[in-house]
């Protein structure tokens, strides 16, 4: 069986190869579709839109969207659409607005009702992927963003592939055979997104990070507007022997494993091994240097973001962003009042995981404030319909560009302390008068 499968794929590729319009002739009224994070399927969802006129009841359920043939704005009767896990500005306005309904749920237990209680809300009849060209033994990879796209393939009834040529492939199981897709679609060439520091951004968090960071961490570091700038700021500057087991990669790792300081050498599970669920590669260059580099290892999501994964590494330094955190040492990280802006991803995750690991840490990092100065970040209590992120009894390290406050182990009235003291001092005083108030 093993030998025919490996054999025969060329053919079976070959007559699976189809025009978007005929691929989404699979999508039946009534049919739930599902469009992982990562999968930038362009092709397949203007084809799928353009049948809006034909069917009804579809369940259009999308992590991250990174493309709207329609369906969010201005939206369109056939389409019930859900955002999972993570919103963009795709949706944001739909969302916001309550036309999609929005989806939590932990990363690493996206299936756990489907496989131990019969079935979940939102199990998938057909996805939507983009992979790469098959390889010489009929395996299509991933490319640097794999995030649950194997889970969803193995759950759904349909499997849709959007083909891009120069995906990169990677060592773990970033991977999927031509026998486990039903149509492919011709896409384009991988499109390298540009990682830069930008003149707004405060150096001095990156300086205070880097005071957190030990030769032999591992290290990972969460997406946002901060975090994403870290690395090229300085963040890891100095350090040695690090190693990565994260969510995403963020500007600037790629060249820290080619100048040796991102080894691996020190990680307790897959020791030399960078090891992620998707990877940033800001240059056609870093593309060619990711491809078939033994260094990377890209798995699922369920497994990069599994807690007790997480836990069982030592020196396990987790380093992401939040909106705001009130004294207490809640972390919002999502919303902005009552509007959600991103969502939770796996950041609790990662900050949970960290806690439970021997020497672990986590780090939460942000701007002292919003609105040009207007508006503290570290602020007596959140808006109104604020989401918590991360409760405070896991509160542990909070940056901004004033300093580093520690939380972790402190009392409430410790933590306000150490809270004002790192944001801004136009917004010191009233922070106090409203503690010793409240």
């Amino acid at each position: 069986m093993a030998s025919a499968r490996f054999s025969s794929w060329p053919d079976e590729y070959a007559s699976k190869v189809m025009e978007p319009e005929a691929a989404v002739r699979l999508i039946y009224s009534g049919n739930c579709v599902a469009i992982p994070i990562g999968s930038i399927t362009p092709n397949l969802c203007e084809a799928l839109f353009a049948r809006g006129d034909e069917l009804h009841d579809i369940d259009l359920v999308v992590c991250a969207p990174f493309v709207d043939p329609g369906w969010f704005e201005p939206g369109h009767p056939s389409f019930r659409t859900h955002v999972e896990l993570f919103n963009t500005s795709v949706a944001r306005r739909s969302v916001n607005e309550g036309r999609s309904d929005f989806v939590s749920v932990p990363f690493s237990r996206r299936f756990k009702a489907t496989r131990e209680r019969g079935g979940g809300r939102f199990d998938p009849d057909v996805v939507l992927l983009s992979v790469g060209p098959p390889d010489r033994f009929g395996f299509c990879s991933f490319g640097i963003s794999m995030w649950n796209k194997a889970s969803y393939a193995r759950q759904a009834r349909i499997v849709l592939a959007e083909v891009f040529d120069g995906y990169p492939r990677t060592g773990g199981a970033n991977q999927i055979h031509v026998s486990e897709i039903d149509a492919f679609v011709p896409g384009g060439a991988p499109r390298p997104l540009p990682g830069r520091l930008t003149p707004e951004f405060p150096m001095a968090i990156a300086g205070y990070v880097n005071e957190l960071v030990k030769d032999g961490d591992t290290v990972q570091i969460g997406t946002g507007a901060m975090t994403a700038q870290l690395i090229l700021a300085g963040g890891l500057k100095g350090r040695e022997e690090l190693g990565i087991h994260s969510e995403i990669s963020v500007p600037g790792m790629n060249d820290l494993v080619l100048r040796g300081v991102v080894t691996g050498s020190q990680k307790t599970r897959h020791p030399g091994k960078f090891v992620a669920t998707a990877l940033t590669a800001s240059t056609t260059e870093e593309i060619e240097f990711i491809h078939e580099n033994p260094v990377y290892e890209v798995y699922d999501v369920e497994y990069t973001n599994d807690i007790q994964v997480i836990a069982s590494h030592d020196n396990m330094l987790a380093i992401n962003n939040a909106m705001s955190v009130d004294l207490t040492g809640q972390i919002a990280a999502e919303t902005i009042g009552s509007e959600l802006w991103s969502g939770p991803g796996g950041q609790l995750e990662f900050v949970i995981g960290a806690l439970l690991s021997k020497g672990g840490r986590s780090v939460t990092v942000l701007p002292s404030t919003a609105r040009d100065g207007e508006v503290s970040r570290i602020t007596f209590q959140h808006e109104p319909g604020t989401v918590v992120t991360v409760p405070r009894q896991f509160a542990d390290f909070v940056v901004t560009e004033f300093g580093i406050a520690r939380l972790f182990g402190k009392s409430d009235r410790e933590r306000a302390e150490e809270l004002i003291s790192v944001a801004h001092p136009d917004h010191r005083a009233e922070l106090r008068r409203q503690a010793e108030k409240g």
